[in-house]
């Protein structure tokens, strides 16, 4: 829902790369979220064979409530580390998800 609120209408393809899933995978979750009503699926008007997936009114009710539990979230986890800190450890999770993604051979898109 993140980046469907930040980056508005997106293709479903676009979703299961960012998210790294398979179109399956991403199908059956979109659909459950429209169910829900967090999202609309729509054809896209630029590729007919596409579908594009919007955020609703509805889940954007839940945006300021998601947005402070992941601000408490870091909060929590990074308590009283300075930025050097920070970018320190980013940096080795960094190189653990390439440790992760050489020895299972799935390749992210967040790297």
């Amino acid at each position: 829902m993140m980046y469907l609120w930040d980056c508005g209408p997106r293709r479903l393809t676009e979703l299961s790369a960012v998210l790294d899933a398979d179109s399956p995978t991403m199908t059956r979750t979109v659909q459950r979220l429209e169910r829900a009503g967090f999202v609309r699926r729509s054809p896209d008007p630029t590729d007919g064979r596409a579908v594009l997936v919007e955020p609703t009114a509805a889940s954007q009710a839940l945006r300021h409530e998601v947005e402070r539990m992941w601000r408490e979230l870091e909060e929590a986890t990074l308590g009283d580390m300075d930025e050097d800190q920070q970018a320190e450890t980013l940096r080795v999770l960094g190189l653990l998800e390439c440790n992760l993604v050489a020895r299972t051979g799935r390749v992210s898109e967040r790297s």
